[in-house]
């Protein structure tokens, strides 16, 4: 029984940090790379669908983007979903192919990427404390139904806080990593 608590409590927060490193690949550091494309949706005949599936985007250099679109006739679609999205992005369409230059960052800009990038590892950080929460008292619940003794239900409990340290060492790694991307210049 502790050790199903346990598991789950790492499987959840394992998928804390999956997500959060899916929010950092959008957080847009001055390098082009095709997941910065990934919130992006496009009206294909009426329904919204992920840019993904109406085009390949690969990152042609450093500082750009080329998309080339399966359906010819989404080109302006497709042109019109990436201008609107708030990425501050200005496709130009070259025949058949879409290129996406990225502006460099500005100091400015930096700073705010930054800043959110903080406030999303912080958004982890409480998420994993929360599934914390959830394991202790799941512990509790057994030791009150005398399930378990003191001592087990105390090792237990140190074992989660030793999963829980471990994961947001890990939230903590991956900030770092992206608050260094962010100010490469």
């Amino acid at each position: 029984m502790i050790n199903e608590i346990k598991q789950d409590t790492q499987e959840r927060m394992q998928k804390t940090l999956e997500n959060l490193s899916t929010v950092f690949a959008k957080i847009r550091t001055g390098r082009a790379h095709p997941s910065i494309l990934d919130g992006v949706m496009v009206s294909y005949y009426g329904a919204d669908t992920p840019l993904r599936q109406v085009a390949n985007v690969i990152a042609e250099d450093s500082r750009t983007l080329a998309l080339s679109v399966f359906d010819k006739s989404m080109i302006q679609a497709v042109e019109k979903a990436i201008m609107t999205s708030d990425l501050g992005l200005n496709p130009a369409t070259a025949g058949t192919t879409i290129r996406v230059p990225m502006p460099p960052l500005t100091e400015e800009t930096r700073k705010g990427y930054t800043k959110q990038a903080r406030a999303e590892a912080e958004h982890a950080r409480v998420a994993i404390r929360n599934i914390r929460r959830d394991a202790l008292a799941q512990l509790k619940d057994l030791l009150k139904e005398k399930e378990i003794s003191e001592d087990d239900e105390r090792r237990a409990q140190d074992d989660v806080q030793k999963i829980t340290d471990r994961f947001v060492a890990e939230a903590d790694k991956l900030l770092e990593k992206k608050e260094a991307d962010l100010m490469a210049v």
